[in-house]
């Protein structure tokens, strides 16, 4: 199922099961006394058996949408505010400014000083940040419900009071930052360049998708100012955006507010939709591009329609059966059979097009080229018009659409995000029923006209990625060159010279006041014992139909021998695979046709079982669970498929300049005698040396009931959940102990550590020690308090100087991780090559000066206000909520230990914090990674005076 869609329906609010079409909204006179200027225009709540998300939809006078949705789950406010403008209103050889103006929005306004909405938010216990796509921008906000007005007194000055305070300096360190994103998220990255190349392939010249959202550098190196202001003036009036705010809210007053910051600012130019004309090609058209990888890459593309097209929906379910997982077509052709590593196939949609896309990622041991590849893909699609659509391929993806839209019902940011995308692009925000009407609507006969009309013998795009120097593997010669686009004369156009300035009503340089903080609501818990050995903590949520239940298993790659790490993952791995009932096609397909999920997976310390079901189907959903579980295949041909894959999967991320950081760095910490020294999935040779055997004996001492614990969150009582949990207490077995850990290396501080990645466009750098393992309520937690301003927050000394002052990076870092028996503190950041140096010795700095001196008052003012008013946001999903109650099972922690928390974060005084900078901040002390380019970095590195010594993995 496609993710746009499914980011609209997951988000419901749910008032009943039955998956019926929602009626249309219709206009209601107003419940409250509306504000001048202020009209209702639509209420919408859902009936009994509708799948649907409550709202009142308003206008003001200047032409801002406002959509509000209550929700008082939890004292908790989303804020977003979508102006729908994105990189496709950008011009030919002048992209780049929807994203680059996503960044300057967090750069102050007339009445909000540089950072203090980053600062302003954090301090409120909130979270924010703003994305950018092809077809909108948004920004937002999840907060504490006593902050709204906060809230809506920064996204309005930034509304309409932003340019006043747009300096060239800002616009500099902005433009820096951006490049640094993507040098860091397409540069620096295994085939981060692939999909902007294959889209220039794809549409036409000048198609408002031809260039990547993040823009084409050239047209970042050519922006100036001006430009930029130019495009807030055209695209950033209120009449070109939608304001969604739900939680816990008070309608009246919300609206009061909304009207008081919102309503004087005036009305921008008028915006017109863009043209969709269907997107076609004359032939296919070959591309290719060498990268620095290992596992070659197809990807294959067919020009469809549009979102919201009436063909949307069939070819949604023609990619799913295509290849939509392990029952799917391509999954059977080509990674079961062996010739891929990965493959699938999606039909991703955009405001103005769609493309039905495979994938594959070849397995060199079957050979490396692509063109037998694409023959498997293109033998996959025959295959299809051969085999047809059968009842089970139309049950299941609708029964999974039906439950996505129930399972993140909890979310009041995704309820929020689906309003405001559906008003964004419909007009409508009450899209759900529709959505699952069209679905529900879709035959056989249509999945296969779909199949005639845009697929079959039809013309594509074939983008091969290869290795260095492996030409030779593309599918086919490059038959295509995109053409060179024409630089636009004007960056902005359509802007009207006689826009009025806003003026305000009210005094806006003072910042509201906050209200009462709302009272938190921490999860009411139980705890119970499975057949005598198991276990059970639990709590009941009744906000949605859904069940949320975790098994973890004391061991993990901790129990494991060192020479056979990645055993743990290897094991979880095959557990996702066959029964020896049934084989994980066929389990596969009983779990879709649930719309649940059962997961095996493995980390440092445990393994993991997780479970997500409509309560519903419960108990269908745990008599797999217990099939996987207790009775699994193990075959000689899912060993070899997965162990093959594994293998591949190793060898592909050695390219990956975070992944060689993340190894490199807990080498450096743990030493190669230590499990926590070696990555939980292993290497290419403990993996090498790992037979099925192995496997069998590690499933003996590790799936153990005695072993196990269990977290759940569900609408069930206690004792309907643990009566459901019946079938599962034939599972036997005693506690297993874990070996002696092995020795830690004793560190050399001093030295700069390097692995060396030639041409590499960014440097990740690794700074730190080994430290305190995790606490509740010890010198861990304080320890966690006191590196806050260091590097905890967005405006952390660290990131401010890296990032906002320096333009060396898109984000640094500094913080505390702890485990049951080591921990370790950590600065990091990808910094561009040619400032390793320079960035290096500000990292040591801002540690030496925290470790000197300590934070600020003013500091911990900020970090106590933020920690303590961040909790009205932990609990809100039931993964959330189950994450809480592991702690609290994990480490044995009283179940309110919160509130000693909460005492210790408002009394903990600033001798007792800088105590502890100067007990575990040492710079003399911490051992330093670099991952980059030798050849660039290493003579700057040595003029700072350090001995730099090569680091193999």
């Amino acid at each position: 199922m496609k993710k746009w869609l499914l980011a609209a329906a997951v988000s419901a609010a749910l008032a009943g099961c039955a998956a019926e079409k929602a009626p249309a909204p219709q206009a209601i006179s107003a419940a409250v006394q509306l504000p001048a200027g202020v009209t209702l225009v639509e209420s919408y709540a859902p009936k009994a058996g509708e799948i649907g998300i409550p709202y009142k939809k308003y206008v003001l006078a200047n032409g801002l949408t406002v959509l509000l949705h209550e929700d008082h789950s939890d004292p908790l406010v989303k804020v977003d505010v979508t102006y729908h403008v994105g990189s496709d209103r950008e011009h030919p050889g002048r992209t780049g400014f929807a994203h680059l103006f996503e960044h300057m929005m967090f750069q102050g306004s007339e009445h909000v000083a540089d950072e203090q909405h980053f600062k302003v938010v954090t301090e409120a216990g909130g979270e924010l940040n703003g994305t950018t796509n092809s077809d909108r921008t948004n920004y937002f906000e999840t907060v504490p419900s006593n902050q709204l007005e906060k809230m809506l007194w920064l996204e309005s000055d930034r509304m309409g009071y932003l340019l006043p305070a747009l300096t060239d300096q800002k616009f500099e360190v902005q433009r820096a930052t951006v490049k640094n994103e993507r040098a860091q998220r397409i540069d620096n990255r295994p085939y981060g360049r692939l999909n902007e190349q294959f889209q220039q392939a794809f549409y036409p010249k000048g198609h408002p998708y031809s260039w990547p959202v993040i823009g084409w550098p050239a047209d970042l190196d050519r922006a100036t100012t001006q430009d930029v202001k130019d495009f807030f003036r055209r695209w950033y009036g209120p009449n070109n955006a939608t304001l969604t705010i739900g939680g816990d809210i008070d309608e009246a007053q919300t609206l009061s507010w909304v009207n008081k910051y919102f309503g004087d600012i005036p009305r921008g130019p008028e915006v017109k939709a863009l043209d969709k004309p269907l997107v076609t090609l004359d032939k296919t058209r070959y591309v290719s591009m060498q990268d620095n990888i290992h596992l070659p890459l197809i990807q294959i593309g067919f020009p469809t329609v549009y979102a919201r097209h009436q063909d949307e929906a069939a070819l949604d379910l023609l990619a799913n059966i295509l290849g939509g997982g392990k029952t799917s077509i391509i999954y059977k052709n080509l990674v079961k059979d062996g010739y891929a590593v990965q493959a699938g196939a999606s039909h991703p949609c955009q405001e103005l097009a769609c493309q039905l896309s495979f994938y594959a990622l070849a397995n060199p041991a079957k050979g490396a080229s692509l063109a037998p590849i694409e023959k498997l893909i293109r033998q996959s699609i025959d295959e299809f018009e051969t085999r047809g659509v059968t009842d089970e391929d139309l049950q299941k993806v609708k029964i999974q659409f039906r439950a996505d839209s129930i399972f993140s019902l909890q979310s009041v940011s995704g309820k929020v995000a689906s309003l405001a995308a559906n008003q964004t692009f419909t007009g409508n925000p009450n899209q759900i029923g529709n959505d699952l009407a069209r679905y529900d609507a879709v035959t056989k006969e249509d999945v296969m006209r779909v199949f005639r009309e845009y697929v079959k013998d039809k013309p594509s795009v074939v983008m091969s990625v290869v290795p260095q120097g492996g030409e030779a593997l593309v599918a086919a010669p490059d038959n295509y060159t995109p053409p060179t686009p024409e630089v636009a004369k004007q960056a902005v156009t359509g802007l009207s010279a006689t826009l009025a300035p806003a003026h305000s009503s009210f005094d806006r340089s003072v910042m509201p006041p906050t209200a009462k903080a709302p009272v938190l609501k921490v999860p009411e818990l139980w705890s119970a014992t499975l057949a005598d050995k198991i276990d059970v903590m639990g709590t009941q949520s009744s906000e949605t139909p859904t069940t949320e239940i975790i098994i973890y298993l004391n061991g993990g790659h901790r129990m494991e021998p060192l020479q056979k790490a990645g055993l743990a993952a290897l094991t979880a791995d095959m557990l996702n695979e066959s029964s020896a009932k049934r084989s994980s096609e066929a389990l596969a397909q009983a779990l879709e046709l649930l719309g649940s999920s059962v997961s095996f997976s493995a980390s440092d310390y445990q393994s993991v079982v997780r479970v997500t079901s409509l309560t519903e189907n419960l108990d269908k959903t745990l008599a797999i669970v217990k099939e996987r579980l207790l009775e699994p295949g193990f075959t000689e041909a899912d060993f070899n498929r997965v162990k093959q894959q594994t293998l591949q999967t190793l060898q592909h991320m050695v390219s990956d300049p975070n992944y060689l950081a993340n190894a490199g760095f807990s080498k450096l910490l743990f030493g190669s005698d230590n499990s926590l020294g070696i990555s939980s999935g292993g290497t290419l040779q403990t993996v090498a040396g790992i037979t099925l055997e192995d496997v069998k004996a590690f499933y003996a001492e590790q799936y153990r009931a005695g072993n196990a614990q269990m977290v759940t969150v569900t609408d069930l009582p206690k004792a309907q959940l643990l009566e459901k949990l019946q079938p599962l207490t034939r599972w036997q077995g005693d506690a297993t102990p874990l070996p002696v850990a092995g020795k830690l290396p004793a560190g050399n501080p001093g030295v700069v550590f390097l692995i060396d990645k030639p041409g590499a466009a960014q440097s990740v750098i690794s700074i730190g020690k080994r430290a305190l393992p995790y606490d509740a309520t010890g010198d861990f937690f304080k320890s966690y308090l006191m590196n806050y301003p260091l590097g905890g927050a967005f405006n952390s000394r660290i990131n401010l100087n890296l990032r906002e002052d320096k333009g060396y990076t898109y984000g640094a870092r500094s913080f505390f991780a702890g485990g049951s028996e080591q921990g370790y503190f950590e600065a990091s950041a990808s910094v561009r090559s040619d400032v390793t140096d320079k960035a290096l010795a500000e990292f040591m700095k801002e540690i030496s000066r925290y470790h000197q001196s300590g934070m600020s008052a003013e500091e911990q003012a900020f970090m106590r206000a933020s920690i303590s008013q961040g909790k009205a946001l932990d609990y809100e999903t039931p993964y959330q909520k189950a994450g809480f109650i592991r702690m609290i099972q994990k480490y044995h922690l009283a179940h309110d230990f919160t509130d000693e928390q909460d005492k210790i974060v408002s009394q903990i005084s600033l001798e007792q914090l800088n105590q502890l900078a100067k007990q575990w901040l040492d710079p003399a002390t911490m051992q330093i990674l670099i991952v980059g380019d030798k050849a660039t970095v290493e003579p700057g590195l040595t003029a700072l005076g350090y001995k730099v010594v090569n680091l193999p993995l």
